[in-house]
């Protein structure tokens, strides 16, 4: 089987064609080689897919008959992601949150105030100013 279509079938992509999309951007190896859309996939074959800044790895234990259901996926496929990598997906998840929400909005008056006491602030290190 195809690894686009072998993706496509143990859920990793939604639709065949952004499993195609994967393998040609080389997010997709096998046994630590870049490889194409049209690579044979086999049992006993080790993956590793870049997806969403996670390095998913996993090793083919069989090969599906079409598309399987959520619940039978871990038949065709043994997963041996280390828990650091989603460790590491959480960690960038609070580093982007901030108090505001994404485009709510203008700046409020205390934020603006903030800014502009940021940016004089650096303003006056930069030139070598003695704090007051």
């Amino acid at each position: 089987m195809r690894i686009d279509k072998y993706l496509w079938c143990t859920r990793y992509f939604k639709t065949r064609n952004m499993g195609t999309e994967a393998c040609k951007k080389g997010l997709v190896r096998i046994n630590d080689q870049v490889v194409k859309p049209s690579r044979e996939v086999y049992p006993g074959d080790r993956i590793v897919l870049r997806k969403n800044q996670i390095d998913y790895q996993f090793t083919v234990l069989d090969i599906p008959p079409s598309r399987v259901g959520a619940k039978l996926v871990d038949i065709y496929r043994k997963d041996t992601t280390p828990q650091e990598a989603f460790e590491h997906s959480e960690l960038l998840k609070y580093a982007k949150d901030y108090y505001r929400k994404k485009g709510s909005g203008r700046p409020t008056k205390k934020d603006r105030r903030d800014i502009s006491d940021y940016v004089d602030d650096s303003d006056q290190q930069e030139e070598g100013d003695e704090w007051p």
